[in-house]
């Protein structure tokens, strides 16, 4: 922990919860659409990992995403909201999270840029939240299941671009505030160091 400074728990914080309820309020939109396709989801909750991506992008530290995982789960479990995945929900929102972050481990060291970063570590983080949920409850033979990760796939990839815009704007901010951060240490050392 000691490599998070507060104001980067706070924005992952902010994250954590903007992932978990938004989640909620597009439920119903996506809902049509799967229950047209008669798959169980994917949709909601790549919008869901839409935050955690931003996070892992402006917060560059290794298992950023993971830890937020492990957080959104503890607030899921304590709120009631397992869903069908019940008190092996937390798999659910780990494992997209551990997928995040190797996907930026192996884009720093890669080179990648940021757009597809965000893209990729979407489009996987969903894809293996559907096979998890898959194999730990609804267990859909080929063609299902198939096109379940699909609709994954494709509304990871949706969102990983607005994963992309949201991150060129708050960037700004974001360094605006580091600045700022160093600035304020860098006077307060100069006013506490002693005067000959």
């Amino acid at each position: 922990m000691n490599r998070f400074s507060l104001r980067n728990l706070l924005f992952l914080t902010l994250c954590c919860d903007l992932g978990l309820f938004t989640k909620r309020l597009i439920a119903p939109a996506a809902n049509i659409l799967t229950d047209f396709l008669r798959i169980p989801g994917g949709i909601g909750t790549s919008f869901s990992l839409m935050f955690l991506v931003v996070a892992a992008e402006l917060v560059p530290i290794f298992g950023c995403a993971t830890l937020m995982g492990i957080v959104q789960s503890i607030i899921a479990l304590s709120l009631g909201m397992v869903g069908s995945m019940g008190i092996l929900s937390p798999i659910g929102y780990i494992v997209p999270g551990i997928v995040i972050d190797l996907i930026f481990l192996l884009s720093r060291k890669t080179g990648l840029g940021t757009d597809l970063t965000l893209t990729i570590s979407n489009m996987l983080g969903a894809a293996a939240a559907s096979l998890t949920a898959n194999f730990i409850v609804f267990r859909l033979p080929g063609v299902p299941l198939a096109l379940y990760i699909v609709v994954a796939l494709a509304s990871g990839a949706v969102c990983g671009s607005f994963a992309g815009v949201l991150v060129k704007r708050l960037r700004p901010v974001f360094s605006g505030s580091s600045a700022s951060c160093f600035e304020e240490r860098n006077i307060s050392a100069i006013n506490h160091a002693p005067r000959n």
